[in-house]
């Protein structure tokens, strides 16, 4: 007697067709947010409360696609259109964020997502699809290597923290406290001086700012995973850090700085007092965001600090007859207009970078 041959789960699944549809808010949302949790590369970024806060702030449409093997999930691609005055229409993985791009069981599944945001892309005549993933997901498929990010473990004890820093980093943030008496407060009710705080940085850097809206919708839409730290001197705020809690990671991802205090190694303390509590509060990796690599400040910044760079796999589609858009600050066209930034004052700024935050989704 010939026995039938037993065929494994996997392969027979492999061989089943995928079906890919777009988001559905009411069906899909636990199902989405039960894969982008269980996924070993699933970000902050993939998850539905960004959807929300992105939406609600900027008004772009999300074009969330999920890829599936008869009613299971294998993959899924979260992505917005943007409707820019400066680079005409865009597909973003995603927007105001370092990480994003396409999920996936196997390379099948990322294909067939990339496959259906290319027809979203020639549907609504978009110029670019901008896939944001730390590691690509689509091996035939060239890479964009112009940013880094910086990762490291944190140690296991509060007395450990300080050697994270290199020496003269560590020194800076021992100097800015000591001479300057500074105190640390996290206070997630301190968001507008936060924000105060962030626009005149970002004015400094000639870099448009994001609408306070948007870190309200973050706040109302992450709760105490965002958190917000304070610096005070003599009374004063002086610096605030907003990080974003993800998993065993603490993610600092906006920074603002008054310029006018001149603390040397201001910058330096308020992130060792960020991996302080981090330590205290048991998470296990620092992840200091990305930097272009050729922003030599802030790349340099963070390796002076001890952390070494790793090179974001960052994947892009032009379509036919298209060129991508060049929206690099470091980019030689806005020389001028960085220049005129820095000059004007912040109640110009603040409400103008809120509002060409919509067209430059970071």
């Amino acid at each position: 007697m010939i026995r039938d041959r037993m065929i494994p789960r996997e392969s027979l699944r492999s061989t089943l067709p995928i079906v890919v549809s777009e988001f559905d808010p009411e069906a899909d949302a636990p199902s989405w947010s039960d894969y982008v949790a269980a996924h070993p590369d699933g970000t902050l970024f993939h998850e539905l409360p960004w959807k929300r806060a992105v939406a609600r702030t900027f008004g772009h449409r999300p074009r969330y696609l999920i890829a599936r093997r008869v009613d299971r999930i294998v993959g899924v691609l979260p992505m917005f259109d943007i409707r820019s005055v400066v680079a005409s229409r865009l597909l973003v993985s995603m927007p105001y964020a370092i990480y994003g791009g396409i999920l996936a069981d196997d390379a099948e599944s990322a294909e067939t997502l990339y496959n259906a945001a290319i027809s979203i892309a020639s549907e609504i005549d978009a110029r670019m699809i901008d896939l944001r993933s730390p590691i690509a997901a689509l091996p035939d498929e060239p890479t964009i290597e112009s940013h880094a990010t910086f990762r490291r473990e944190l140690p296991a004890s509060i007395e450990d923290v300080p050697q994270v820093l290199r020496r003269k980093a560590r020194a800076a943030a021992r100097q800015a406290e000591k001479k300057h008496v500074l105190t640390t407060r996290f206070d997630s009710g301190a968001l507008d001086v936060f924000w105060q705080l962030y626009s005149r940085s970002m004015r400094r850097l000639a870099s448009p700012n994001y609408p306070f809206r948007f870190f309200e919708e973050l706040r109302d839409a992450l709760g105490d995973r965002l958190l917000v730290q304070m610096v005070h001197c003599d009374g004063k705020p002086v610096a605030g850090l907003a990080t974003f809690l993800h998993r065993d990671t603490l993610m600092p991802y906006f920074l603002g700085l008054d310029e006018r205090a001149e603390i040397y190694g201001l910058s330096h303390f308020i992130y060792l007092k960020c991996m302080e509590w981090g330590v205290e509060n048991n998470f296990r990796r620092f992840d200091f965001g990305r930097s272009r690599r050729d922003n030599k400040g802030a790349f340099d910044f963070k390796r002076h600090c001890g952390f070494e760079p790793t090179i974001l796999q960052y994947q892009r589609y032009t379509a036919p007859g298209k060129i991508p858009p060049d929206l690099s600050p470091g980019s030689a066209k806005w020389a001028v207009a960085r220049r005129v930034w820095r000059g004007l004052p912040l109640a110009i700024t603040r409400p103008l970078g809120g509002w060409l935050a919509k067209s430059i989704p970071g």
